[in-house]
């Protein structure tokens, strides 16, 4: 996994303006996708970053860059509890709803459950819109479909914007995803 591949994929992540972000890596082994997980936490945990595979399949391993903080905090919020309640999460911290989200990709055969978008940082209310309207009627999209706040969600799709060409640049002229990591505050 290149530098590259993560500034295309993680720059809001590794800039500390979303809480987390999801991609498909390739690995010619599980082995070699552990080892390259394990040498990027390390680089990363002093940034307040962890990257964690959701799915390993034959070809593609799902995984997650996250900022456990920030997922902390989003989860805690009372809408994101009431969601994640009624889609049959037991546990009210980070790392146990962690858990069984990663149980609930690998067991539905390649389909998302609707309430991932929390664990990308997504405003509640865009969740439950979604789980309400069957991903239709909604009022833009962009990182994710919007149902309730357009023109700040435009807003943030525009800063997610700027943020990954600026990540891209910086990783073209030689700078280590590393570097440009932001630490936590």
């Amino acid at each position: 996994m290149t530098d590259q591949v993560l500034a295309r994929c993680c720059s809001p992540t590794l800039a500390g303006i979303k809480t987390a972000s999801m991609f498909n890596a390739e690995f010619v082994s599980k082995e070699e996708m552990q080892e390259s997980l394990r040498a990027l936490n390390l680089k990363l945990a002093p940034k307040g970053i962890r990257i964690v595979p959701l799915r390993h399949g034959r070809e593609k391993t799902l995984l997650y860059m996250f900022r456990p903080s920030r997922l902390a905090k989003d989860i805690a919020c009372p809408k994101a509890r009431e969601i994640l309640a009624s889609a049959g999460y037991t546990s009210s911290n980070c790392t146990g709803c962690l858990c069984e989200l990663i149980r609930k990709m690998q067991k539905k055969g390649g389909t998302f459950p609707h309430e991932v978008g929390l664990f990308l940082g997504y405003p509640p209310e865009d969740v439950l819109g979604f789980i309400r309207h069957k991903g239709g009627d909604m009022l833009t999209a962009g990182y994710w479909k919007v149902y309730s706040d357009k023109e700040k969600a435009e807003n943030t799709f525009c800063r997610f914007r700027t943020c990954t060409r600026f990540y891209c640049d910086g990783v073209r002229m030689g700078k280590t995803i590393e570097e440009l990591a932001v630490a936590e505050s």
